[in-house]
């Protein structure tokens, strides 16, 4: 067969059947996590789709770029406020402080909980251990996967929000970037200390020249935002694959995920040129067309011998687990004083959502041989059971909206006559 075909084939599968399953579902399971649930499928079953050429030569690179891309617009996004509505005043606006300060224990509860019960509890469990890093570095990986939350997915999902919940969805986009920041710096931490000494050692040149090439576009990146800040459109255009080559290729060289580059490029562009730019409209194009051939070929990918009854039940303690954790944690420190405790549940539902950012650090850690099979198994089903469930749970928890008063009919006054 050759290798056109098996691509046809390799999108009809991933792409054009969960597509067409999106629509008829009218949308209300995001896409992201249908082609996962179609390759789980086909792996729990064994289905010899090899045979066909699947997963495709060329679809497994047409799905490794468009996540390079979807990793490098989760960096730019960290610049948008879609959706925001500058009249909606029904939140508590947080100080910077306060802000970090309730991004920063949101993140920490359900890693800190996370890694402990892990390490305690499931590590220990058949099938568990790490083949290439010792058991710290695997609950602690599999810790940041339970505490991350999706940035590309909920700003989706703040999008359709009724406008009277958009402010609790603004904030909750806002501490979202900062467990999208924190979520790529500690797989690169993980990285370096799953390596020990050895990620230090013996560096050539082109280690530096990564280093100096990674500082380079901060630096650029800071002074374009103080001296270019109205450039043409076809020169911020024609820095985008550069931005996004470049930062790949330096983590790369370093020993780390080349997405990790990707949204650090991202990430560094100026503010003011990335508001020039249709990310949205760049970003959804690859979630929806080109990215499913990764994921469904990560759901494949699953060793169908992991997908047993313990995985899933696992998958149901993690999800348990995420839920409690993420919500109990923005409970314990609101971003913003005077919120009621709906507020601070329903910013915790939509932070507990895990989606696509999940999925990548889950697929990181497992290539490297940071986590096991099994563990990998369950992350996967922690990422689309979390997704699925954040609308729900968000419209179950978040505050009723009040209805304005009816109008009172206007009476007549009658002027007494003296």
């Amino acid at each position: 067969m050759s290798d056109i075909t098996a691509l046809i084939l390799d999108a009809g599968v991933f792409v054009l059947l969960p597509w067409i399953a999106w629509r008829l579902m009218q949308r209300a399971i995001p896409i992201v996590v249908l082609p996962i649930l179609v390759g789980i499928t086909l792996a729990a079953f064994h289905l010899p789709v090899g045979r066909l050429g699947i997963p495709s030569v060329y679809g497994t690179d047409i799905g490794w770029v468009a996540v390079l891309i979807l990793a490098f617009t989760a960096g730019l996004e960290m610049w948008q406020h879609p959706g925001e509505d500058p009249s909606a005043q029904s939140v508590p606006q947080p100080s910077v402080g306060r802000l970090l300060g309730g991004a920063f224990v949101a993140m920490a509860v359900p890693f800190f909980v996370g890694s402990a019960l892990i390490y305690q509890f499931f590590l220990p469990l058949r099938g568990w251990q790490p083949p290439h890093a010792t058991g710290v570095i695997a609950a602690l990986g599999i810790g940041l996967c339970i505490a991350v939350s999706a940035l590309p997915v909920l700003i989706g999902v703040v999008r359709e929000l009724e406008p009277a919940q958009k402010p609790l969805g603004q904030l909750a986009l806002k501490l979202a970037v900062v467990d999208d920041a924190t979520l790529w710096i500690g797989l690169a931490a993980l990285q370096f200390a799953a390596r020990g000494s050895a990620a230090l050692h013996g560096w050539s040149a082109m280690q530096f020249l990564a280093v100096g090439l990674l500082a380079g576009l901060a630096l650029m990146g800071s002074w374009a935002t103080r001296n270019l800040r109205h450039p043409p459109l076809w020169l911020i255009w024609g820095c985008l694959p550069l931005y996004l080559a470049a930062g790949s290729w330096a983590s790369m060289q370093l020993g780390l995920h080349e997405l990790i580059g990707a949204y650090f490029a991202g990430a560094v562009m100026p503010p003011g040129w990335v508001r020039r730019l249709p990310v949205e409209k760049v970003g959804t194009f690859a979630l929806i067309w080109f990215a499913p051939m990764f994921f469904g070929h990560s759901g494949l990918h699953i060793n169908g011998d992991a997908l047993t009854w313990p995985s899933v039940l696992a998958s149901v303690m993690l999800v348990v687990i995420s839920i409690a954790s993420k919500m109990g944690g923005v409970y314990l420190f609101a971003p913003a004083a005077d919120l009621s405790g709906r507020q601070k549940l329903a910013i915790g539902s939509l932070l507990q959502c895990k989606g696509l950012m999940e999925i990548v650090a889950a697929t990181i850690l497992h290539a490297q041989g940071m986590i096991s099979e099994f563990a990998f198994t369950s992350l996967m089903l922690l990422a689309v059971i979390s997704t699925i469930l954040t609308g729900p749970l968000f419209q179950f928890v978040a505050p009723r909206p009040r209805k304005a008063p009816a109008p009172r009919a206007c009476q007549r006054v009658v002027p007494v006559q003296e």
